[in-house]
């Protein structure tokens, strides 16, 4: 079963290009709400982008034009801000120079993913990913697990061989943010902030092609205090 990644799937018709930069910013608070970012930033590739929007199909696939994928986005905004635990839905679009950033508040983690599987299951009529039950971020109160969603190192695995060496210009952040102290975590390339509540991890492109895995972590947190 697919895990989400919400506008990258809507600009998938894009995703053949290797200069990608992703970053997911993620803030969750104490009670378990929170705040996700999610900005796709082609920018330093808006030649190519241009040149496979003049296409009909890439690899055997249909190429969406832009007023389709605005349709889209808009699609999947309305779907998703009508989803319980969901508010503040921001999408903005850049056409010029192909940056896309997404934004929304939410109650919990659990209403998040299902806000997002609904959603994405609505404007693309795929079932199988309302039904799905994998999950990329698990929150217990004192520990964060969070991954990838699968459809990212899908999309990057599918980026042809001969510009594999430019994946190496090519880059995923994630960020993570807490209201209070981390005391741990699991995955050794992670950057803590001086103020102790951040945690960040990046990649090139190539490597999370190579191994998905990199940007798994488990983040351990300082109890609350009474």
């Amino acid at each position: 079963m697919k895990k989400i990644s919400f506008l990258l799937y809507l600009l998938m018709g894009f995703i053949n290009t290797s200069c990608i930069e992703i970053i997911d910013d993620l803030m969750i608070n104490d009670n378990g709400s929170g705040i996700i970012k999610y900005t796709i930033n082609l920018s330093s590739c808006k030649v190519k982008v241009n040149s496979i929007l003049a296409l009909d199909s890439l690899h055997g696939k249909k190429v969406p034009k832009i007023p389709e994928i605005k349709q889209k986005i808009t699609a999947f905004k309305m779907h998703l801000s009508a989803q319980k635990g969901i508010s503040n839905v921001l999408i903005d679009e850049n056409y010029t120079d192909f940056i896309f950033k997404f934004s929304c508040n939410f109650s919990s983690v659990q209403e998040l993913q299902t806000a997002l599987q609904l959603s994405l299951a609505k404007i693309t009529e795929d079932k199988s990913i309302a039904e799905s039950e994998a999950k990329w971020i698990e929150w217990d109160g004192s520990v964060l697990t969070r991954s990838i969603p699968s459809i990212t190192s899908e999309k990057v695995k599918q980026i042809d061989k001969k510009d594999e060496e430019l994946l190496k210009q090519g880059s995923y952040t994630s960020i993570t943010r807490f209201e209070r102290r981390i005391e741990k975590f699991d995955n050794e390339k992670s950057k803590l902030s001086k103020s102790l509540t951040a945690l960040m991890l990046k990649v090139d492109t190539y490597s999370l092609k190579e191994n998905e895995k990199l940007l798994e972590n488990r983040i351990f947190l300082a109890k609350i205090k009474n």
